[in-house]
C-alpha cells in the first residue's frame, strides 16, 4: 500500500494539487536531533528550477507536526508536511477523459473507478517523493557513519547531458537518464535473506519512485556475459575487502563490507508538449492530445537525492531489524 518498512516504517500521503503532501515515520529511534533546517538540505536538492525541470517551483518548507519534543525524536510517529501553493489545476481538466500515454491516468481511472484525483497526477505524482526525501534525512542519521550518495551519469543515452536536455526542449519532448548510487562505510552482515535481502529491500523502495524502470547492482546485466573467473570478486582480507566489486557490495543478499553500488534507469517524463494520439473515453474514440501545464523535460535531473533517500530508508530499516547485533558488528 502506501507504507514501506518493517521497523522503520514510512508512509506517504497527499496529492500533487491537494492541500499538502507529507510523510509519517514510525519506529524511529528516540533521542535523535532533527530540525526543519536540516530537512531543507536535501529537500532543496529535490526542488525544480534548473534548466530541464518543471517551472512549478514550490517552497517545500517542512512542518514537523508530531514526534519531536525539545528538538529530539520521542519514539512517537513523526508527521512532516509541506503545503502545496503553486497549483494550476485547470491544466488537467481535459485529462479526466483523455488520459496521457505513459502516465497513470488510465490505470488509476480503472483501479479507483474514476474517483482518483487527476490534478497534477494526484497521488501518482513525483510530488509525493517530497516525503521520501524528508524521511531520508532521518534514515541517513540512523545509517551514520555510513554514507549514501547518488549522481546523474547519463541523460537521453549520453553523458553530454546539457545537449540532451536542449535537444528535447527544442523538440517538445522528454528524456530519461541513469542514476548511480553508492553506499560507503556500511558494516558487513546487513540483510535478511531471502525476501528482505539488501537487493530486495532497496529494489522494492526504488521501484516505488515514479519513473523508475530498471535497477542493477554491481556489474548488473553485464554479469550475464562474464565468466565466473572474471565476475568473482577476489577476497583480499579477513574484513571482506575485495579486489573488484562486481557483486555491488552484496553476497547472498547480505552486505559484505565493500561499497554498495547500484544503478537505476529513469524513463522519459510522460507529460510532453509534442502532440500524441490517445483515447477519448467520453467519446470512445481516438483523439489528439497536446498536454498543457508545467512538466520536467527530464525527471532524472531531480532524482539523485530521491534515490539516496530510498536506499537510506531501506538500509536503515535493515539496520534496526539487525539491532540486536549491529553494534557488535560495527565495532569489529
Amino acid at each position: 500500500m502506501n507504507t514501506f518498512g518493517t521497523i522503520f516504517r514510512v508512509s506517504l500521503f497527499g496529492e500533487s494539487h491537494g492541500p499538502v503532501v507529507g510523510v509519517t515515520i514510525d519506529g524511529c529511534p528516540t533521542g535523535m536531533k532533527l530540525t526543519e533546517e536540516e530537512l531543507m538540505t536535501d529537500l532543496d536538492r529535490r526542488r525544480s528550477g534548473a534548466r530541464g525541470t518543471t517551472s512549478r517551483v514550490e517552497h517545500d518548507n517542512p512542518e514537523i507536526l508530531s514526534g519531536l519534543y525539545n528538538g529530539v525524536t520521542t519514539g512517537a510517529p513523526i508527521v512532516i508536511v509541506t503545503r502545496n501553493t503553486n497549483k494550476i489545476s485547470a491544466d488537467y481538466d481535459t485529462l479526466k477523459n483523455i488520459p496521457r500515454p505513459g502516465h497513470a491516468d488510465m490505470t488509476s481511472l480503472v483501479k479507483y473507478s474514476g474517483f482518483a484525483d487527476p490534478r497534477g497526477g494526484g497521488h501518482f505524482s513525483g510530488r509525493l517523493t517530497w516525503g521520501m526525501v524528508a524521511a531520508g534525512t532521518l534514515a541517513k542519521k540512523i545509517l551514520s557513519p555510513a554514507g549514501v550518495s547518488a549522481e546523474v551519469t547519463e541523460i537521453g543515452g549520453t553523458t553530454e547531458t546539457d545537449r540532451a536536455i536542449d535537444d528535447a526542449i527544442k523538440e517538445d519532448d522528454s528524456v530519461g537518464g541513469i542514476i548511480e548510487c553508492r553506499v560507503t562505510g556500511l558494516y558487513p552482515g546487513l540483510g535478511e535473506p531471502f525476501f528482505d535481502s539488501v537487493e530486495s529491500k532497496i529494489s522494492h523502495i526504488v521501484f516505488s519512485i515514479p519513473a523508475i524502470k530498471g535497477i542493477e547492482f554491481g556489474a548488473g546485466f553485464k554479469s550475464a556475459a562474464m565468466r565466473g573467473s572474471e565476475h568473482n570478486d577476489l577476497i583480499l582480507s579477513s574484513s571482506g575487502t575485495t579486489l573488484t566489486n562486481n557483486a555491488g557490495g552484496i553476497n547472498g543478499g547480505i552486505s559484505n563490507g565493500n561499497e554498495i553500488f547500484f544503478r537505476v534507469a529513469v524513463k522519459p517524463t510522460s507529460s510532453i508538449s509534442k502532440p500524441q494520439e490517445t483515447i477519448d473515453i467520453s467519446k470512445n474514440r481516438l483523439a489528439d492530445l497536446i498536454i498543457e501545464g508545467r512538466h520536467d523535460v527530464s525527471i532524472a535531473l531531480r532524482m539523485p537525492v530521491i534515490v539516496e533517500s530510498a536506499a537510506a530508508i531501506a538500509l536503515a530499516d535493515l539496520k534496526l531489524i539487525d539491532r540486536g547485533v549491529f553494534g557488535e558488528r560495527e565495532n569489529r
